[in-house]
């Protein structure tokens, strides 16, 4: 069942619902004021909107990296998983 949560992004008070744990959302907020602090340090005077988006365009970029990598893992183990059954098969 999802739970209301009133959050607080760059001094911007938001409800949102979520069904994710109490601990989860305030993880996720953390990082995304985090990602935003990030890009205000960087660039001072932009509007919160601008911000936003370029916290966006980071966070989505770690995204695609890191999702990147997830797959070249499980392509690597899925590569492996049928050598081992191989394996197996010619001792059998």
């Amino acid at each position: 069942m999802k739970k209301r949560y009133n959050i607080k992004i760059l001094e911007q008070e938001l409800t949102v619902l979520s069904d994710a744990e109490d601990e989860h959302v305030a993880s996720v907020v953390r990082f995304v004021n985090e990602k935003m602090g990030e890009v205000l340090q960087d660039k001072n005077g932009l509007k919160i909107s601008d911000v936003a988006i370029l916290a966006a365009l980071n966070i989505s970029e770690d995204f695609l990296e890191l999702k990147k990598v997830h797959q070249e893992i499980c392509d690597q183990l899925e590569c492996r998983s049928e050598k081992l059954i191989q394996l197996i098969e010619e001792v059998n």
